[in-house]
């Protein structure tokens, strides 16, 4: 079953194409991160989702993976065309903190959020600051030929590379074009890869350098850290749609003056062999931006009561490249998608994995390694692990075994989650769990009873509580907060 050839879409070369790993046996990933000023709303959640997905598939198909993400502690300013203030500064200024602290406490709300969703932990977690001598030693390297010094800082010169700005074609199929005026620029496109602190400022995250003390340019992080971590070429770069127009499109100018300057009419003079984006996730009240003070966290639907696999599951049911929109409704169903899984697996759950190979799963198992090997389309492969649930007379420790390969690459946890975890119990809920079960069985009691008069008056109470008893419910919900 994992025979079948990985095929993935280059956003590079706008192709679906057959994975070919760099270094025969091994899948080398890149994986842009957060940058820790702010908490990471739901919409930036699906990229890491996707790319656990990625890192799955590849360790399913036997590949020997290094993924990487980095974390981003310094550089990156509030516009991404090299204009305002770092964010890292500007949210430890607002806080009136050490912009260590700032660093430290939205990395770790990160990393529970990670933990929350079931995505695997990566071969390591680059963080930005870690790694500020090979940034320098990496704009050393590329100075001469490809850069020139400003006032403010060390500027990368675009029009020294071939082909700049290939990857951002989507949008407007004229390349690259957003960035903003810096006074002295050569091109309007050319952007830092060193930002000095203006003099007679003093940052909370500054470095010597031969350009003066200050910091390096976001890009540049990127550039550095894969390159020391996986070497160029490496196999895969990802992250979100919105940075194939700017982020991406610089690193690959670094990458391509660091080891060529050749075009990319071959992906790899990129430094990796295949870009890979996800699309947004959108949400129509406008509450998955961060400048609109109050947005979308996983935590808030934790919160509300929403296991966090419930959005899982909703990014799974949706192609990573297509967009996907956002509603309390369509997460709702996703939960109750993931409850029936659950249900059905339950019984399985004494049950000793036997061989997957029963001929019986055959269709179902073929079906689902064509869809992720069709640039990993779950939402088919859902309907593949569905299909398998559905077979009856059949041992039950076969079934578990081929749900079990399966869920290697969903990452639904399915054999740890029960039907009590997807309950809906918002956090802000006072009656506790045996208060309600305790009651629900005076109610049954009562209904056996024919004492309809006191199951009324039990129901009655319950929904004072905020409690919602679900009759008939054919998921067997039973009750809701």
């Amino acid at each position: 079953m994992t025979d079948t050839p990985l095929k993935l879409f280059n956003s590079l070369t706008r192709e679906i194409e057959t994975f070919t790993p760099v270094h025969p046996g091994e899948a080398r990933v890149y994986t842009c991160g957060p940058t820790v000023y702010n908490y990471p709303h739901i919409g930036n959640m699906r990229a890491y989702v996707f790319a656990d997905v990625l890192g799955r598939t590849l360790s399913w198909k036997g590949y020997d993976l290094t993924h990487i993400i980095n974390i981003t502690d310094v550089g990156h300013l509030t516009d991404d065309g090299d204009a305002g203030e770092d964010k890292m500064e500007k949210m430890a200024a607002e806080k009136a903190q050490s912009i260590w602290d700032i660093a430290k406490h939205y990395t770790e709300a990160y990393w529970a959020d990670v933990k929350a969703l079931n995505i695997r932990q990566p071969a390591k977690w680059s963080v930005a600051t870690d790694y500020i001598d090979e940034m320098i030693e990496f704009a050393k390297g590329i100075a001469d030929k490809h850069c020139y010094e400003l006032e403010s800082g060390l500027y990368f010169d675009v029009s020294t590379v071939d082909d700049y700005g290939r990857l951002a074609r989507a949008v407007t199929e004229e390349g690259e074009g957003r960035i903003e005026t810096v006074d002295g620029k050569r091109n309007s496109q050319d952007f830092a890869i060193w930002r000095k602190t203006p003099e007679g400022e003093t940052r909370q995250m500054e470095w010597d350098s031969p350009w003066g003390k200050g910091a390096p340019g976001w890009h540049l992080e990127c550039s550095a850290m894969g390159g020391k971590l996986l070497g160029f070429p490496f196999d895969i770069h990802t992250g979100g749609i919105d940075h194939r127009e700017i982020h991406h499109p610089n690193e690959i100018a670094q990458n391509q003056a660091h080891c060529c300057t050749n075009g990319l009419d071959k992906a790899e003079n990129s430094g990796a062999r295949i870009w890979m984006h996800n699309n947004f996730l959108v949400e129509r009240s406008g509450k998955m931006s961060k400048s609109a003070g109050e947005f979308l966290r996983l935590q808030l639907l934790i919160d509300k009561g929403y296991h966090p696999l419930a959005y899982r599951m909703m990014c799974l049911q949706a192609h990573y490249r297509s967009e996907l929109e956002f509603s309390w409704e369509g997460l709702q169903a996703a939960l109750t998608r993931l409850k029936r899984i659950v249900m059905a697996t339950e019984p399985l759950e004494e049950e000793l994995a036997g061989d997957p190979s029963h001929p019986k799963f055959a269709p179902m198992r073929e079906k689902f390694a064509a869809a992720i090997s069709d640039d990993l389309n779950t939402s088919v492969a859902l309907v593949a692990l569905e299909e398998v649930i559905a077979v009856k007379k059949v041992d039950g420790g076969v079934k578990r075994a081929v749900i079990e390969e399966m869920d290697r690459v969903l990452g639904l946890d399915l054999f740890d989650l029960t039907r009590e975890d997807l309950r809906i119990r918002p956090k802000s809920a006072e009656i506790s769990d045996a208060e309600i079960e305790a009651e629900i069985i005076q109610r049954k009691e009562a209904k056996v009873e024919k004492d309809y008069a006191a199951s009324d008056a039990i129901r009655a109470s319950l929904a004072a509580k905020g409690v919602e008893v679900m009759d008939g419910d054919p998921l067997g919900w039973e009750w809701k907060i």
